[in-house]
């Protein structure tokens, strides 16, 4: 039945209120799921910062370059950093920490002379005193390819400790503890937890796998896990699980309850 033009127009008082509060009705919705959606960005915001470490104290190279710097290619970049190899440099254990600039001067000086390197191999160096030098060229907050790790260059960071520490040699807390820090908040942005093992694929069959062959390594390795060699030395590499271990705590990874890593005073 039609209805009459007179209720029609009576009506439309009620229709615009109806229209009204259903507006009223979605502009509350969408507020409301802006503040979910906006809680939700900062909740995975806090989740992707969860598992980071602050980046600890680093010495530039400035401070052991020598004066005019030499001429080199520039350096080269990966997309991230997933690994982590502890070297040592085979060098006297005997030295004042104010000798580490010159002692980093000279491996470099041997590494681009004898070798005929473009620079010095390790990204970064650690001295007896837990003093964390940047080595190669490039910028520290950045993935640098380094030269320290035939075959697995790509992705990985390689640090070395500033001595030998072949079995029976005293491994100081404080450079383990550096070699941790540094670790941690390298494989940070990746998400890479350093007790767990990553694949990597080696780039030159010279490393203990033929290249193209994807290795399944530790994301904190020592030199020899991927090459054939001795170094970080025994005592170093007995070090490992505990720097893993402390490495993750400065993620703020839960304990890992299979791990019983030698905690040495």
């Amino acid at each position: 039945m039609p209805v009459p033009a007179r209720a029609a127009l009576g009506a439309l008082p009620g229709l615009a209120a109806v229209a009204a509060l259903a507006l009223c009705a979605h502009d509350v919705e969408e507020a409301v799921q802006e503040r979910v959606d906006r809680r939700s960005a900062t909740a995975a915001a806090r989740a992707a910062d969860t598992h980071t470490a602050p980046k600890p104290p680093i010495v530039p190279r400035s401070a052991w370059l020598p004066q005019p710097p030499p001429a080199q290619p520039p350096p080269r970049y990966d997309d991230t950093v997933v690994a982590v190899f502890v070297h040592h440099t085979d060098s006297p254990n005997a030295y004042s920490c104010a000798e580490t600039p010159r002692i980093i001067q000279a491996l470099h000086a041997g590494q681009t002379g004898a070798r005929s390197w473009d620079d010095i191999g390790y990204n970064f160096l650690v001295d007896r005193c837990g003093v964390i030098y940047e080595g190669r060229a490039g910028g520290t907050d950045r993935a640098v390819t380094g030269a320290h790790t035939q075959g697995f260059n790509h992705r990985t960071t390689g640090i070395a400790a500033i001595g030998t520490f072949t079995a029976g040699v005293e491994v100081p807390r404080v450079m383990t503890d550096a070699i941790a820090a540094l670790a941690a908040w390298k494989l940070g942005p990746s998400g890479t937890d350093p007790r767990a093992r990553v694949r990597l694929v080696s780039s030159n069959s010279g490393s203990r796998y033929a290249v193209g062959t994807s290795a399944d390594l530790p994301a904190v390795a020592g030199h020899g896990d991927g090459y054939m060699t001795s170094c970080p030395g025994a005592a170093l590499s007995a070090r490992l699980p505990e720097i893993r271990e402390r490495a993750a705590r400065l993620q703020h990874r839960p304990p890992d309850p299979w791990v019983r890593p030698r905690i040495t005073p």
